[in-house]
């Protein structure tokens, strides 16, 4: 009888989710994480549009080579294959679209960003209503961390910071709240506090993180514009470098 308590509040927790991600769905916030997954979709379809013009123009730069060099049939048939070649490269490298944690993990810098906002919108479904609020939330900082990101060195330790908060605490936390069975996501522990208040808990400590990592980033970018333009002032304008700061 305990079992078949335990089996039917899973049941009811499952169908409960659903029905708070359909309102979710619903809600100007649930709209507002659609328009974000469509206008990413579109960015990835863009950049997949980019690459096979890109394969399609060196194909036709190697069949124009090649045929100064063999008969034109041979010429043809060794572009070709380079053309299914890169073509194959380029859908192999083209991200999933339902991302797992290793597309955070593989992604380029630039791209960490945008990854990790996909991979939250496919995380969504079944978390409590605090960490659905706290994702939205997220996924506004790394929007505005996206273009910081393109100008920050891969190799720098604000960059492993930012891509092991990202790439690996993030999922970490979501998968090991995945990892205890619906009926108890609600239960208090020894410490009095659910799987569903240690998710919340982890997901606001990150998204404090993303928000110091932002002002962090967008700080050192106001230095470095406020160093340039004194360097050019004391280059261009002596007038203004007398005076001094």
């Amino acid at each position: 009888m305990r079992r078949a308590r335990e089996v039917a509040t899973g049941f009811a927790d499952v169908g409960l989710s659903h029905a708070e991600e359909m309102l979710r769905r619903l809600s100007p916030e649930g709209r507002e994480q659609a328009r974000r997954e469509r206008e990413a979709r579109a960015r990835r379809q863009r950049r997949l549009l980019v690459r096979l013009v890109l394969a399609a123009v060196a194909t036709l730069l190697a069949w124009a080579m090649l045929s100064a060099l063999v008969a034109p049939g041979a010429a043809l048939a060794v572009a070709a294959a380079v053309m299914l070649l890169l073509t194959m490269l380029i859908f192999m490298r083209a991200a999933p679209a339902v991302p797992g944690r290793e597309a955070l993990a593989e992604a380029a810098l630039p791209a960490l960003a945008e990854e990790a906002a996909v991979w939250i919108a496919a995380q969504r479904r079944g978390l409590p209503a605090p960490a659905v609020a706290l994702t939205d939330t997220m996924n506004g900082r790394l929007e505005e961390l996206a273009p910081r990101l393109d100008r920050l060195d891969p190799r720098s330790p604000a960059a492993d910071a930012v891509r092991k908060l990202i790439a690996v605490e993030l999922p970490d936390l979501v998968e090991s709240w995945r990892s205890v069975p619906p009926s108890m996501r609600r239960t208090p522990g020894a410490d009095g506090r659910s799987a569903d208040d240690h998710l919340t808990n982890g997901l606001r400590l990150i998204d404090t993180e993303l928000e110091r990592a932002n002002e962090q980033l967008a700080q050192g970018s106001r230095d470095s514009i406020a160093v340039h333009g004194r360097y050019l002032e004391l280059k261009y304008d002596p007038d203004q470098g007398r005076r001094g700061p």
